[in-house]
């Protein structure tokens, strides 16, 4: 029994400068923008049988923009950043150099106070492994670009520092099939 799950970034909330831990502004201008440019390409993905989403402003927006009506999922929310929530890289990195030098390099700490990247990856693995397996079925689910990052390093068995080595673009698409505990990427040519 497998099933197929396509992961789709969000559309952006703000510039990547101005990004933030936990960031849960809507989609701006620009996002919607690229919503709208994106769509033909995405939005046969809401033939999928169970639809669902991050629980942030801008990934269900989104996911109702591309007509995928989706479900939003806790499990699916971003890592939890504590005390860093709300803040930039660059203002945590001021304040606090030492702790963020710590959060990049061991996956286990949670100078924060909140999730451990590793936590963070198993979170979003165990979500992965309970998704009904029918053989031919698929979701959709659309998530914030640190979900589909998770993600990635759990299906591959990665070690978790892997995360930092991955980026994902808004609006970009990732696909696993398989079952719980058994993940592989499929990447595909453009239709």
């Amino acid at each position: 029994m497998h099933v197929r799950v396509s992961l789709v970034a969000a559309a952006r909330s703000s510039s990547l400068l101005a990004e933030r831990f936990d960031d849960d502004r809507p989609l701006d201008g620009p996002g919607w923008r690229s919503v709208e440019s994106a769509a033909q390409g995405l939005v046969p993905l809401a033939a999928a049988e169970l639809r669902y989403c991050s629980p942030t402003p801008r990934s269900r927006a989104t996911g109702e923009a591309l007509g995928y009506a989706p479900l939003a999922q806790p499990a699916l929310r971003e890592c939890d950043m504590g005390r860093w929530r709300g803040l930039t890289l660059a203002e945590v990195t001021a304040h606090e150099p030492g702790a963020v030098e710590l959060w990049l390099s061991d996956p286990l700490s949670a100078p924060h106070g909140g999730e451990s990247l590793l936590a963070f990856i198993s979170r979003i693995g165990g979500w992965l492994d309970t998704r009904p397996a029918d053989d031919g079925g698929s979701i959709v689910a659309v998530t914030e670009p640190s979900v589909v990052r998770a993600a990635l390093v759990y299906a591959l068995k990665a070690p978790p520092l892997t995360y930092w080595n991955v980026d994902v673009r808004p609006l970009s698409t990732m696909t696993l099939t398989g079952r719980s505990g058994d993940w592989h990427l499929c990447l595909q040519a453009p239709a």
